[in-house]
């Protein structure tokens, strides 16, 4: 109610009202007073800070039980009360900018209602000039927690309530620009621009005669354009009813009514009604509306926009009177590019473009969704830094700084609409009661952000179903705006075929590599797949992303997609550094650690998978092998679609299993984009391959940019050479026991469970862990067959599991172990199978040969590195919200333990996956919170022959068969030395 229309003007506040606000949280819209009083700071959120409505998580269903439009009696409202001081300026207006209101917004000034406002994630407008007195003003902001329109903002995130961004009164004279829309295209085959400027005015639309204009001043051209004056609708002749005098004939042609149909018939014209048929045009034909000026520059010499190479012109937009004084003017800042789907493919500047991309909420752990523009540049720079060039705004419009930034650094972006009605996805969509706010969301999104050149594609929401509503309002977009494709997951969600009406893009979520593989392949494909939601980063997750790209990367079709998610949504409302989940504030239901899915924590720490995310992202790839660089040469594929790579230098060095040597840093070869270019290895490094381990190559940035210093490492890839085995001695038994040694507080014994991952505990693998009954193994009988130990477990269900063992001593402390377990038939899939021991206090430092150096699974290790490593222990462990399994590395052939109470060797001449932490497994499963384990100084150490990937189970594809632990038996030689301190 009395809400503005939606513009794409940006306006500078007159009087800035964030900060101090008076404050009263009320239990419901008919409670006339409430709490006490107490003063907050605006923007923020309530749920973040009072005890009595708490942030609660859900992911699918409402946090009350009624349906649509119904509102749960138990409804808060929160009241904003502030007092500002106001001096009128004849000639202006005054306008209440409210940034976003989490719920919904009624607004109240001195007493006079102003206006009411839904649709949590755009900014409302009210005009309070008529409400504004001199001298003192009481501005009042209530918000009450629920409403219909809570239904379509059902995302899987906090449920939150407040005031998120900032609020502002700004003024704008009586006469003023009222918005200006850009359409900035380039035309790849010629390199030339066209801009095409709509300036809307107020305050003029009523004229029939208008001496006002517009000025725009761009890439040193100005152009002034009249402002359009009314023009009234034609109408026909009155009859003359005189009779007295012969009427003169107004000289139209016989036929004169049929031009109408036969112009839109395209029918021929006879000659004689040719220029009745122009005249006609022109009269009935589509006409500039009152109050606009409209331009149009051609072959313009641009620079184009992508997101590799974000270049931005400067746009002056300004109101000029009939004396030619700019009365109101604006600034902003265009991208050419054009965006075109051609057949398959999603064309940005006539190429096709890989969407490395990731989805994002607006959270931040102290502040819930109101997010500092710090905060959104240090996200953005760190997802620069890792390679990821795409963003979905799951599932809302993000504050226009956002975009600004993504303009500025260069990212695609699919702007989705607040639209998800995900507890009620088939009901929403049809329901025409609904149809209003559908249209509402969608066109003020397109309406406001229309401008940014980042924005690629329009989204119009999330999990709502699909139905006439979607219909309706794609339909209008299409219409409005055709510079930009429709994405909407719900039309194809039951049939990548269907749903053409409401998206231009197969965009699933969570897809079967085997889906992928059949829909790239199938003849009746016909739009672009870009996967809008896949490789879920639940806890310790993101397993198969390589296997995702190599698809990407190869299948017709296939353009890549975004990542469940960028960021864990866990929140810290105390500031103890103690983050918390769904339940966690006795939010009753609730879906508990369902968000905890993000490629970093949330204070922005990155995650393994990020790493394995940037390798794979790279602009850089060696496609060359250890042939090729042992007699000197290195070959580079460029994978970006627009940029060479003169902005990226190469850092060379070797890996030994003494540790890296030799680095050298050479500029990158001048490799155009998507092509590949060999460089010839310097001499310092080719003397150094007799004994390497891989010939690694970091790319690092090579100039300043604001989202990184030159020299930021975006990549790191490796050429490896075939591995030394390493040598153990024959053994041939004679030990009828357990190593035992003062170092050992745990001899080496079977292990074949590990703390459950999110994914483990999935669903859909319908507890398959636990039916093994593997976390428990209970010794049966053990028998001694000269030198070898035969034992038999009983797990926890009865299923029999043996452990052959041959231990030789070859000195004090120091053992060889060949190992032999078989597992009972028809298990056909396990967590791991190997050794666990635990050591006495007094290690903190480990050093190993393997992959590294960052933790790494079978299914996640395409951008691990092979080398030698070192790590303090407390730093090997990954801080997975949800204790799990953690920090493990693979291919391990040596693994060094060190502290004041001595050192601990093992050497394996089949590859390990070794696992150091602090924890036992048990500890793990037992915890809630990474915060509730105690420190401790233990070591226990899990050596694995087998273990499984991580997968993303959870919500996706499971660990791929070649992941996982299948074989009933077996079998591997290690080599155990323990040394006392001074010994």
């Amino acid at each position: 109610m009395n809400r503005l229309p939606m513009h794409a003007l940006r306006r500078t506040p007159d009087i800035d009202l964030d900060g101090e606000w008076d404050f009263q949280l009320r239990r419901s819209p008919h409670e006339a007073d409430g709490a006490a009083w107490k003063t907050v700071t605006v923007p923020s959120l309530w749920t973040m800070r009072e005890r009595e409505d708490r942030p609660h998580y859900t992911n699918v269903v409402m946090p009350f039980q009624e349906v649509p439009p119904a509102v749960p009696a138990h409804n808060p409202v929160g009241v904003y009360r502030r007092t500002f001081d106001w001096s009128p300026r004849p000639g202006r207006r005054a306008i209440l900018h409210v940034g976003a209101a989490e719920g919904l917004l009624t607004v109240s000034l001195n007493g006079a209602q102003v206006g009411v406002s839904t649709d949590s994630h755009l900014a409302a407008e009210f005009d309070v000039t008529g409400e504004l007195v001199a001298g003192s003003n009481t501005l009042e902001l209530a918000v009450t927690k629920w409403s219909a329109a809570s239904y379509l903002e059902d995302q899987d995130q906090w449920w939150q309530s407040g005031l998120s961004r900032s609020v502002f009164l700004y003024t704008v004279p009586d006469v003023r620009l009222t918005d200006v829309a850009t359409v900035a295209d380039y035309e790849p085959a010629s390199g030339r621009g066209r801009l095409e400027v709509t300036v809307s005015t107020a305050g003029l639309d009523h004229l029939d005669e208008v001496d006002w204009s517009v000025r725009i001043d761009v890439l040193g051209r100005t152009e002034t354009r009249p402002v359009t004056p009314r023009v009234p609708a034609p109408s026909f002749p009155r009859p003359n009813r005189d009779r007295s005098t012969r009427p003169e004939p107004l000289g139209l042609p016989d036929g004169v009514m049929d031009l109408l149909s036969m112009n839109a018939a395209q029918a021929p014209i006879p000659e004689e009604l040719v220029p009745a048929a122009d005249l006609m045009k022109r009269m009935t034909g589509p006409q500039a509306p009152a109050g606009t000026a409209a331009f149009v520059l051609d072959g313009l010499d641009v620079d184009p926009w992508t997101a590799e190479t974000p270049h931005l012109e400067d746009l002056r937009v300004r109101l000029l009177s009939p004396e030619g004084e700019a009365v109101d003017e604006t600034r902003l800042r265009v991208g050419f590019r054009r965006v075109r789907i051609e057949g398959r493919d999603l064309l940005v500047n006539g190429r096709r473009v890989l969407i490395q991309g990731v989805n994002r909420h607006d959270v931040d752990p102290r502040t819930g969704r109101v997010v500092s523009r710090e905060l959104m540049l240090a996200e953005l720079s760190l997802l620069k830094r890792f390679n990821v060039n795409a963003i979905r705004t799951s599932h809302y419009p993000n504050d226009p700084a956002f975009l600004d930034l993504c303009d500025e650094i260069g990212f695609y972006v699919v702007d989705e609409a607040d639209i998800e009605g995900h507890a009620f996805t088939s009901t929403l969509a049809h329901d025409p009661r609904y149809l209003p706010e559908f249209l509402e969301r969608i066109s003020r999104m397109v309406l406001r952000d229309r401008n940014h050149p980042s924005v690629i594609v329009w989204s119009l929401g999330n999990e709502t179903g699909y139905g006439a509503n979607h219909d309706a309002a794609a339909a209008w977009v299409r219409r409005f705006d055709g510079t930009r494709p429709l994405h909407y997951e719900g039309a194809i969600a039951h049939d990548w075929h269907a749903g053409h009406a409401a998206t231009d893009l197969v965009c699933p979520m969570y897809p079967s590599f085997e889906a992928l593989q059949a829909f790239s392949a199938d003849p009746r494909a016909d739009r672009p797949v870009i996967v809008c939601e896949y490789a879920h980063s639940q806890g310790n997750g993101t397993g198969g992303l390589a296997d995702y790209w190599e698809l990407f990367e190869n299948l017709p079709g296939l353009q890549g997609g975004f990542i469940w998610e960028f960021k864990d949504h866990a929140l810290d409302l105390d500031g103890d550094g103690r983050h918390r989940y769904g339940g966690d504030f006795g939010d009753e239901p609730n879906d508990g650690v369902d968000f905890l899915n993000g490629l970093v924590f949330p204070d922005l720490t990155p995650k393994p998978a990020l790493y394995e995310a940037r390798g794979l992202f790279c602009p850089v790839r060696i496609t060359s092998g250890a042939e090729d660089a042992g007699t000197g040469t290195l070959r580079l594929l460029n994978r970006q679609t627009f940029a060479d790579l003169g902005g990226y230098d190469l850092e060379l060095r070797v890996e030994t299993e003494a540790g890296p040597a030799g680095a050298v840093t050479l500029p990158a070869p001048p490799a155009a984009p998507g092509r590949e270019a060999t460089i010839s290895l310097p001499e310092a490094i080719r003397a150094r391959l007799g004994t390497a381990l891989a010939l690694t190559v970091t790319v690092r940035t090579r100039h300043d940019a604001l989202w990184a210093p030159a020299g930021t490492e975006v990549g790191v890839h490796q050429v490896r050479f075939p591995r030394p085995v390493p040598r153990l001695p024959r053994g041939i038994g004679g030990m009828d026991g357990e190593p035992r040694h003062p170092l050992l507080r745990r001899p080496p014994a079977l292990c074949l469970w590990r703390a459950l991952t999110d994914n483990d505990a999935a669903f859909a693998l319908d507890n398959r862990f636990v039916r093994s009954g593997f976390f428990q193994l209970t010794p049966l009988d053990v028998k001694t067959d000269g030198a070898v130990v035969i034992t038999r477990y009983a797990a926890a269900f009865g299923d029999e599991v043996v452990h052959t063992r041959t231990v030789t001593p070859l000195a004090g402390g120091d053992y060889l172990l060949d190992e032999k377990v078989t597992l009972p038939d028809g298990i056909g899939d396990g967590l791991r199978v190997g050794m666990e021991f635990e050591l006495t206090d007094g290690f903190d430092q480990a050093r190993w040969v393997g992959l590294g150096p960052w933790e790494n699974y079978p299914d996640r290790r395409a951008s691990a590195l092979l080398g030698a490593w070192e790590s303090p222990i407390d730093e090997l462990a990954v801080p997975y919200l949800r204790p799990q399994e953690n920090g493990t590395r693979g291919e391990v052939t040596e693994l060094l333990l060190s502290g004041p109470a001595g050192t601990v060797r093992t050497r394996h001449a089949t590859p390990l996956h070794m696992n150091v932490s602090r924890y036992t497994v048990s500890e793990l499963e037992a915890a809630a919170h990474w915060w509730e384990l105690r420190p401790s100084r233990r070591t226990i150490v899990h050596l694995d022959i087998a273990h499984r990937g991580v997968g993303t189970g959870f919500l996706g594809p499971d660990t791929r068969p070649a992941h996982r632990p299948s074989r009933s038996e077996h079998a591997w030689r290690w080599r155990l030395t323990l040394t006392e301190a001074g010994r």
